[in-house]
C-alpha cells in the first residue's frame, strides 16, 4: 500500500498523567468532560463483542481498578480505531461530570484569528480519488461487494500550533447539533469533530441506534433546499446504499433482541452542510448486562463506513486506499461501569497535531456512484471542518 499520507499510530507510545488533557463528548444538551488519566487502555478491540474476552476483560478490570480507588461508577472514555486489529485509544479517567451545553459562546474563528495557512493537499489528490472510485465500481460487477466507503484526507499546514480550543469553539458555533467531541491522542495531538452519526446508544435494557448512509449537500436557497432534501429520499441510489447499512445493522442485532423496531422508511437528518437518509432504529436487549462496548464492536465498522460485505468490502478498502485512516470512521464515546452508554462514529473529524490539522471525510461508493458526484461529496463533507478553520471547502 502506497503512503502518501503520515497518519498516526498509537502502538507503544508511552503516556504520563496529565491532568491537563481532557476528554470532551456533547449528547443532546448535555456534555460529558473528563480529565486526569487514570489509565490508559491500547488492548485491540477485535473480539470485543463477547463479554470474557481480552478487551472487554481488560476494560471491566480498569473500571473496577477505579471503583476500589473511589470512584462511584467510572467511565471508560476515548476512540477505538476503524480497523478493530488495531490499538485502541481509550482512557479512564480520573474525573468526570456531565454538565449542560453551553451555547455557542464566540462565534466563528476567522482567518483572521487562525494561523496563516501555509499549504494544503489532499491524499489522494482529485484524480487519484476518481481512479479509486472507478476500480470500485469494476470490482462490484466482478465479486460479492456491493458497497465501499473510500476516503481522503486533507492536510493543512499552518505557520504556527492551532489553538485547539479556539478550534473547538468555532466548530460549536457552526454545528450545534451532532456528536461533538475531543480527545486527547498519546503523542500529545487531538482529534476533534461533530459526527451526526450515532452507532449505539444503551441505558438498561433499551438501545438506539440511528445509521446515516446517503448524503446531499444542502444549499442556501430554502424552496430549493427543500427540494435537494425530496429528492435525496426518491434517490434509488442513495435508497439502495442506506438500506444495506440498515439491513446489516438489524441483522446483527437482532438474535440479542427482546424487541426490535426498523423504520420501514429512511427519514432526513439535516446537518449545516448536508441532508442525510437516516433511520432511527430502537429495541430492548434480551440481556441487560450486554455493555454498550460489546454492542458497538458487535456493530462496527458498519456498511455506512466500510461497504458491504463488510470483510470484502475491508480488501478493497486496504488495496486502493493511499493510506491507514486509523481513527477515522472508528468509534467515540464512553462506557461506564455498569455498560451504559453512547458511541458515535468518527466523521466529521481532524486531528490537530502542533501546526498540522489533518483532516477526513469519505463516500459510499455503489455500482451506480459517479466518480464525480464522489469527489463532490467528499468535498462538500471537507466543509464542515474546513470551516470550523476559517477556510472554504
Amino acid at each position: 500500500m502506497a503512503t502518501g499520507a503520515r497518519v498516526m499510530r498509537h502502538e507503544d507510545v508511552a503516556i504520563q498523567p496529565d491532568p491537563k488533557r481532557k476528554f470532551l463528548f456533547t449528547s443532546g444538551g448535555n456534555e460529558l468532560h473528563a480529565d486526569g488519566i487514570r489509565e490508559r487502555i491500547a488492548v485491540p478491540a477485535r473480539t470485543g463483542k463477547t463479554s470474557g474476552d481480552l478487551f472487554q476483560a481488560t476494560v471491566g478490570a480498569a473500571l473496577e481498578r477505579a471503583r476500589n480507588a473511589g470512584q462511584e461508577n467510572p467511565i471508560v472514555v476515548g476512540a477505538i480505531p476503524f480497523d478493530l486489529g488495531e490499538v485502541s485509544c481509550l482512557y479512564v479517567p480520573e474525573r468526570h461530570e456531565w454538565r449542560t451545553c453551553k451555547g455557542p459562546n464566540g462565534g466563528a474563528v476567522s482567518k483572521r484569528i487562525m494561523p496563516e495557512l501555509l499549504a494544503q493537499r489532499s491524499y489522494p489528490d482529485e484524480a487519484g480519488f476518481k481512479r479509486a472510485v472507478q476500480h470500485a465500481i469494476v470490482n462490484f460487477q466482478h465479486s460479492d461487494v456491493r458497497k465501499a466507503v473510500l476516503s481522503v484526507i486533507r492536510e493543512l499546514q499552518f505557520a504556527e500550533p492551532v489553538d485547539v480550543e479556539r478550534l473547538m469553539t468555532s466548530l460549536r458555533a457552526q454545528n450545534t447539533d451532532g456528536y461533538q467531541f475531543q480527545v486527547p491522542l498519546p503523542d500529545g495531538s487531538e482529534l476533534i469533530g461533530v459526527s451526526p452519526e450515532l452507532l449505539i446508544r444503551k441505558s438498561g435494557r433499551s438501545f438506539t441506534s440511528n445509521p446515516l448512509a446517503g448524503s446531499t449537500r444542502r444549499l442556501p436557497e430554502l424552496a430549493a433546499d427543500k427540494d435537494a432534501g425530496t429528492e435525496l429520499l426518491r434517490s434509488e441510489k442513495d435508497r439502495y446504499e442506506h438500506r444495506l447499512v440498515v439491513e446489516d445493522i438489524h441483522r446483527l442485532l437482532q438474535p440479542y433482541c427482546s424487541q426490535i423496531d426498523v423504520p420501514d422508511q429512511p427519514s432526513l437528518l439535516g446537518t449545516a452542510a448536508l441532508w442525510h437518509l437516516s433511520t432511527r432504529i430502537e429495541g430492548q436487549l434480551n440481556d441487560p448486562s450486554m455493555t454498550v462496548l460489546q454492542l458497538a464492536c458487535l456493530l462496527h465498522p458498519t456498511p455506512a463506513v466500510c461497504g458491504y460485505p463488510t470483510e470484502l468490502a475491508h480488501r478493497l478498502i486496504r488495496f486502493v486506499e493511499p493510506f491507514e485512516r486509523g481513527l477515522f470512521t472508528g468509534i467515540v464515546g464512553w462506557c461506564d461501569a455498569e455498560g451504559n452508554g453512547e458511541w458515535a462514529i468518527t466523521i466529521r473529524c481532524g486531528i490537530v497535531e502542533r501546526d498540522v490539522v489533518r483532516l477526513f471525510a469519505g463516500a459510499g461508493i455503489v455500482e451506480a456512484s459517479q466518480p464525480d458526484c464522489e469527489w463532490a461529496e467528499v468535498q462538500t463533507k471537507l466543509g464542515t471542518m474546513l470551516k470550523a478553520c476559517g477556510l472554504a471547502a
